[in-house]
């Protein structure tokens, strides 16, 4: 988990400074300048495609629909990790959402 300043949004998206989920793999973030992150956000309601988690004693969800790719400039400080099972879930509804 890191905390992930998202800049200028436009419509909908995440905006602020807000915990993410790297969910880019190893071996891609070691070549790349760019990373492949999900939100986490304390002010969601369930969605199928949202994962409920607790982080930093606070009930959040990640928000899988806010799949985004940044820059690691954008990167501010690491937080922590969640635990693996929720890692695990989050991949798996991944490859649900993007390989039926």
């Amino acid at each position: 988990m890191h905390l992930i300043d998202t800049g200028p949004a436009v419509g909908n998206e995440m905006r602020k400074m807000r915990p993410c989920l790297v969910v880019s793999p190893d071996e891609l973030n070691a070549h790349l300048r760019t990373l492949i992150v999900v939100p986490l956000t304390t002010g969601s309601h369930p969605y199928p495609f949202r994962v409920a988690c607790r982080f930093r004693g606070k009930r959040a969800h990640v928000v899988l629909d806010q799949v985004r790719a940044i820059d690691r400039a954008r990167l501010v400080r690491r937080l922590g990790r969640l635990p693996e099972p929720v890692v695990s879930r989050c991949l798996n509804l991944l490859q649900a959402m993007f390989a039926p």
